[in-house]
């Protein structure tokens, strides 16, 4: 996956959920600089104020697979006014 993109605008909504795989499989067997990497990006690119724990401490009741994960992402995002993903 390309990590050249600043900006969640940058992504479709499907590469930010194929992001959130990405982030799934280091924790699961990368580095901790690797996953480490992913992580600081992921709160970049979210702006979310939960920032990572969207995916590892959900709340209660919360879609915690990938396709939940971007669209708390989104909602937020667009709750605040922000850009959102960019369009298939």
């Amino acid at each position: 996956m390309e990590l050249s993109k600043r900006h969640l605008c940058e992504y479709t909504e499907s590469e930010f959920v194929e992001f959130i795989n990405q982030i799934l499989l280091v924790n699961k067997g990368g580095t901790d600089a690797a996953l480490g990497e992913l992580l600081e990006r992921f709160r970049q690119l979210a702006g979310h104020p939960d920032g990572t724990d969207l995916i590892f401490y959900p709340e209660p009741g919360a879609d915690s697979l990938p396709e939940g994960v971007a669209q708390a992402v989104k909602a937020w995002r667009a709750a605040q006014g922000l850009p959102g993903f960019k369009e298939d």
